[in-house]
């Protein structure tokens, strides 16, 4: 599937191709402190498949629970977070934020990973009052 998207403000903008069964949810403590979220959503795609069409992302180099290095690609204007990848063999795969992506809707996850740091609280969402807009 071809998508485009890009960070919130416009200045950096990216395509790519991605398998539309590659996509998942992430619940480790480092997803979370750099989301500031529950969970991030991520779409991945072959390292050859992926350019960025505008801008140049800031990269943040974390060191993985694995003890190689991720790198983290966001929006130095305005903080989105844009994808993920490694060096050397991780490199070969880029992890592309969900919410940056054009056509997000067509993207559902499939998948979740470090479930024993997920919030206790994400089964209840579906039972909480809601509102179509705000």
């Amino acid at each position: 599937m071809r998508i485009d998207g890009g960070c919130h403000c416009g200045a950096i903008a990216y395509e790519a191709e991605v398998d539309p069964e590659a996509v998942g949810l992430c619940h480790c403590t480092d997803c979370q402190a750099l989301t500031g979220s529950a969970f991030r959503v991520t779409v991945t795609a072959r390292a050859q498949d992926f350019r960025i069409t505008r801008g140049e992302p800031t990269i943040y180099r974390k060191q993985g629970d694995n003890g190689r290095p991720r790198l983290q690609a966001f929006c130095r204007q305005c903080g989105s977070p844009l994808y993920t990848t490694g060096v050397d063999e991780d490199a070969e795969a880029v992890g592309i934020r969900w919410g940056g992506i054009a056509q997000r809707r067509s993207l559902a996850p499939n998948h979740q990973i470090w479930c024993n740091s997920a919030a206790d609280w994400l089964d209840s969402i579906g039972r909480l009052p809601a509102r179509p807009r705000d």
